[in-house]
């Protein structure tokens, strides 16, 4: 890409945005932020329990990441942020104007088994549905694509690559 963006890897639980987006930062050649750091203890103590978060969680959380990439503007940088509904991403773009969005999707099925099969992280499988029912898919309007999670993590990553170099055309 030949303008420094900030991308946010954005999906539901289990899409591979902890995966992808670092290999996408590497493949830009910019930093990479951990969406899931900048949560506050007590997020990651309600969704370890099993309870999905409310919007008041979901705020302070969504504008430390939008601090994160209005600081990286004109820079460049990838974070990752489940960025589930229009008014998070509008959230985010508040902050960070010029961001764009990388959504991750895929089949269901696959999605659930990924997250089974993860070791030590603190989304239980329990709450994929809540993230499905939550999930608003980009709109003609937001600048941003959207990539099949199939394959590996390699193939995935050049598929969002030549998608968001397309952005640019």
């Amino acid at each position: 890409m030949s303008t420094p963006h900030v991308v946010v890897v954005m999906g539901v639980a289990g899409t591979g945005k902890t995966t992808i987006g670092p290999l996408l930062a590497a493949e830009l050649g910019v930093p990479y932020a951990e969406g899931d750091d900048f949560h506050p203890a007590a997020n990651i103590a309600k969704m370890s329990a099993g309870t999905p978060l409310d919007d008041s969680d979901r705020w302070p959380w969504l504008d430390a990441i939008g601090q994160w990439a209005h600081d990286r503007a004109g820079l460049g940088g990838v974070v990752s942020s489940s960025a589930l509904k229009r008014v998070y991403r509008d959230r985010l773009r508040a902050e960070a104007p010029g961001a764009v969005f990388l959504h991750l999707t895929g089949d269901r099925a696959l999605i659930q088994e990924r997250m089974a099969d993860r070791k030590g992280h603190f989304m239980p499988t329990a709450l994929l549905d809540s993230q499905f029912a939550t999930l608003q898919p980009l709109q003609e309007d937001e600048a941003g694509v959207s990539v099949d999670v199939s394959g590996t993590p390699e193939e995935i990553t050049q598929r969002a690559v030549a998608a968001l170099r397309r952005l640019e055309d």
